[in-house]
C-alpha cells in the first residue's frame, strides 16, 4: 500500500475508509494479543508482555503493509519482515496465525517437543520465519543485506526489521544502521520497541541511549516516533515511510508491556512473566474488556 496525498478537506468516504481501515487492524490486534495469551498459557510463563505490548504493531505489519501469501511464505516477491529480538516469538508465532501463514489451532504446541514453534524464533522451523533469533544486534545487518540483494536484483520487496531499545546497546546495530544509509536503502524500514525495559532492568538504568530519534536521523535515517499503542498513529507512521525515497526509513514506537491486560501491564518483574494457572482467564476477560470500550 502506498501513502496518498489527503485534500485540505478529507472527503467523507476517504474517513469512513481510514476509520474501516482503522478499526479493521484494531481487531487484529486484539486476536494477536488472544493468540499470545494462550500460547503463554502452554507454559505458563514467557515474554508475555512484550507480545502484547507489540501486537498493534505487528497487526499494522500484517493486517496492514506487508506484502504476502498465506499459501506461499516463499513467494520470491513478498515483503520480508525480520525479527530481530528472538525471544519475542511468541508475539511473531500470533500474528502468523492472524496472518493465515500457520493454522490458529497449531499454537497450543507452541514450546513443546518436535513444535514447528519453539520458544526461540527459527528460521529452518516455522514458515513465514525469515530469520533465526538469539544473540540480538544481528537483525538489522541481515536486512541490510538483504535488501541490497533485493535492489541488485531489481525485486520491489521491502524489508521490515523489529527490533528492541535493548538492541540500540549493540554496536553491530549501528553499524548496519551506517551501512544501510550508505547505500541508500529506502527499501527498508526498522521498527524499535521503546518498552523501556530489559533483561536486567530498566533501559535507562542498562545503558542511556536518548535522544533516539536524533541519533537514528544524525545516522542518516528517515526517523518517526509515535505512540507503539496508537493504531491510527502506527499508520500515518508505515504510510509516510512507505512512501519515503532516498533513505531508509525508522519507525520508533514507544509502546507499554502487558498493553490491553491491567493485571499483566502492573507485574513488577515483566520482562519474564510467570503466569499463575487461575491468571490466565483473568488476562483474557480484561482484553475483552478493553475491546469492549
Amino acid at each position: 500500500m502506498t501513502a496518498s496525498t489527503s485534500p485540505a478537506v478529507p472527503d467523507t468516504a476517504d474517513t469512513a475508509d481510514r476509520q474501516q481501515r482503522i478499526e479493521q487492524i484494531r481487531q487484529a490486534a486484539h486476536r494477536i494479543r488472544r493468540n499470545a495469551l494462550d500460547m503463554g498459557e502452554v507454559q505458563g510463563q514467557g515474554y508475555i508482555g512484550q507480545a502484547l505490548g507489540v501486537a498493534d504493531v505487528l497487526a499494522v505489519v500484517y493486517a496492514d503493509q506487508l506484502r504476502f501469501r498465506p499459501e506461499d511464505p516463499h513467494w520470491a516477491d513478498r515483503d520480508r519482515f525480520l525479527l530481530s529480538i528472538g525471544h519475542y516469538a511468541i508475539a511473531l508465532y500470533a500474528a502468523l496465525a492472524e496472518a493465515g501463514i500457520i493454522p490458529v489451532e497449531e499454537l497450543e504446541t507452541y514450546g513443546s517437543d518436535d513444535s514447528r514453534l519453539p520458544m526461540s524464533a527459527m528460521a529452518s522451523y516455522t514458515p513465514g520465519t525469515e530469520i533465526s533469533g538469539g544473540s540480538l544486534g544481528h537483525g538489522l545487518g541481515v536486512a541490510t543485506g538483504m535488501a541490497l540483494g533485493l535492489r541488485l536484483q531489481g525485486n520491489p520487496a521491502r524489508v521490515y526489521d523489529l527490533l528492541s531499545d535493548g538492541e540500540l546497546d549493540e554496536g553491530s546495530t549501528w553499524e548496519a544502521a551506517m551501512s544501510c544509509a550508505h547505500h541508500g536503502l529506502d527499501n527498508v524500514t526498522a521498527i524499535v520497541d521503546m518498552n523501556a525495559l530489559q533483561a536486567d532492568g530498566p533501559t535507562t538504568g542498562v545503558l542511556r541511549t536518548e535522544p533516539v530519534t536524533d541519533k537514528w536521523r544524525a545516522f542518516g535515517w528517515h526517523a518517526l516516533r509515535v505512540d507503539g499503542n496508537d493504531v491510527a498513529a502506527l499508520v500515518d507512521a508505515f504510510d509516510e515511510a512507505r512512501a519515503h525515497r532516498g533513505s531508509p526509513s525508522v519507525v520508533i514506537c514507544d509502546t507499554r508491556i502487558g498493553h490491553g491486560v491491567p493485571l499483566l501491564a502492573a507485574r513488577e518483574k515483566a520482562h519474564f512473566m510467570r503466569v499463575e494457572e487461575h491468571e490466565w482467564q483473568i488476562a483474557r476477560d480484561q482484553l475483552q474488556e478493553g475491546l469492549a470500550r
